[in-house]
């Protein structure tokens, strides 16, 4: 597949020199080659989404939303075309790939509610033929920067609201997995979008940071690691932009003796290994409370031995590959660092060879056991297929180790008392709760929260906070004496 930038409603080849390779991560074998596009390519796709703009914001908002049913319908009818595409870039599996597009979808059946959502407010007779109203006006040209691990779902988090809101739109793909949306643009160009309207960028830092520092674009979203958003939002911040940077997150679960335990292990596997461990709300912490601790360690070391692990198109392969070869190597270091510090390994995912794939980065489950807090292992962020095991004594100790991390992602916490339920989900600092949930994922018509060094900006992704992100409110006082309104 030849990679290509989308601009003005045309394909366009960038004029440059350096490429990046796309790896099909369970092979080791380059699929593709990314243009690492430029600040002027940049620029020609910020020209075109201002030139649009205007037309595009007249556009009612009846009319604007019926294009995004028109895309949501023909991203459904061509899902495992886009699905096998991440799975051969990404390293998923093809189902973990389809769930992924689900959620797209369902992000764009909600952006369709925005002449609802975008409604504004107005008071009458706020004093003697005075009114008052609040009004939603689009921003201008937004952009998300994407990450690797989601290269289907995350830019729908934000794609359809700003456009059903007014806005034109640049999306640049992770360098890593450029063909899931390359694929995507070829259907978003059938539903016949006005020229400039939408437009794509391939690239790596210059284009990130043309973006960061283009005075056209006026509103950015992101997500990655925490190191890297805290530079997107401080560098887009002081350029006048308003921003929206996932981070990073070291998600723990919390586990009471009176958790149904066979169930807690099938979710807290699915949710430490599915994706291999790539994605933001991942359990990575799991903290047994008093004498959960011996049941559940056998129970999830056996869960972690036993998953099948292969390429995402085989039939019955639970986990994928790593997205390459370097985060494979990280991984293993860092379960090495945790051996290092005194942690146990009782099922050891390194040095993992997959017969008829053996150029894969593939690390297994892995289980580090009597992690100890304050250890690197227990502060870092893995990214991979590891869970990390702690022990104390009751919940106030585990609710306590919850709160001090530097992240705020998600926590979770199972159970089957009520009252410890909801404790938790008032004490717990972190943006996503889970009671006997793995994936606190919220749902498209709620926000995708996040805290502390999880998230930096405002307004998150999807639902009302999308909303207010895309818009600005303007306030109207208007004075119309009924004298003057008497004589008509």
């Amino acid at each position: 597949m030849e990679i290509l930038n989308y601009i003005n409603g045309e394909w366009v080849k960038p004029n440059v020199a350096e490429h990046a390779d796309v790896i099909n991560p369970a092979t080791g074998q380059v699929i593709a080659k990314t243009p690492l596009s430029s600040k002027a390519d940049v620029d020609a796709a910020a020209q075109a989404a201002r030139a649009a703009f205007d037309g595009w914001r007249r556009t009612p908002v009846n009319d604007r939303v019926q294009y995004l049913f028109k895309l949501r319908n023909i991203m459904r009818e061509h899902g495992d075309e886009i699905a096998k595409l991440i799975t051969e870039e990404c390293g998923k599996t093809f189902e973990e790939a389809k769930a992924e597009m689900v959620r797209a979808y369902e992000n764009v059946e909600v952006a369709c509610g925005m002449p609802h959502m975008g409604k504004g407010e107005f008071v009458e007779d706020i004093a003697p033929g005075i009114d008052e109203l609040m009004i939603r006006q689009p921003v201008g040209v937004c952009a998300t920067i994407a990450p690797f691990n989601f290269p289907g779902m995350i830019p729908f988090w934000y794609l359809p609201y700003a456009l059903a809101a007014g806005n034109t739109y640049i999306i640049k793909p992770s360098e890593k997995v450029p063909m899931t949306m390359q694929y995507i643009f070829k259907l978003i160009e059938q539903v016949g979008f006005p020229k400039g309207v939408v437009n794509m960028i391939n690239g790596a830092k210059e284009a990130v940071d043309g973006i960061l520092e283009h005075p056209i674009i006026r509103a950015v979203t992101f997500v990655g690691s925490s190191k890297v958003a805290k530079y997107v939002y401080a560098t887009a911040a002081a350029h006048g932009k308003r921003v929206q940077a996932q981070g990073g997150a070291k998600n723990p679960v919390i586990i009471l003796p009176d958790a149904d335990m066979e169930m807690t292990t099938r979710i807290v596997a699915d949710s430490a290994f599915g994706c291999a461990g790539q994605r933001c709300l991942a359990v990575s912490l799991a903290v047994t409370v008093g004498e959960s601790k011996n049941e559940f360690t056998e129970l999830i070391c056996d869960a972690a031995s036993s998953r099948v692990v292969g390429y995402g198109m085989d039939a019955g392969v639970q986990m994928g590959a790593l997205i390459n070869s370097a985060s494979q190597q990280r991984v293993e270091q860092l379960i090495a660092l945790g051996a290092s510090e005194g942690a146990g390994v009782p099922v050891d995912g390194r040095g993992a060879r997959i017969q008829g794939f053996e150029g894969g980065a593939f690390v297994k489950p892995t289980i580090l056991s009597e992690v100890q807090p304050g250890s690197e292992i227990a502060k870092t962020e893995i990214f991979g297929p590891v869970l990390s095991l702690m022990h104390v004594n009751t919940i106030d100790d585990a609710i306590q180790l919850v709160n001090s991390g530097q992240y705020g992602n998600q926590a979770s916490l199972f159970t089957s008392s009520g009252n410890a339920a909801r404790r938790f989900r008032y004490e717990a600092e972190a943006g996503n709760i889970g009671v006997n949930i793995g994936v606190a994922a919220p749902m498209a018509f709620f926000p995708f929260s996040g805290w502390k060094d999880s998230f930096f900006g405002d307004m998150h992704g999807q639902s009302t906070d999308a909303v207010e992100f895309f818009t600005q409110k303007k306030v109207v006082i208007e004075r119309w004496p009924k004298e003057w309104t008497r004589k008509f």
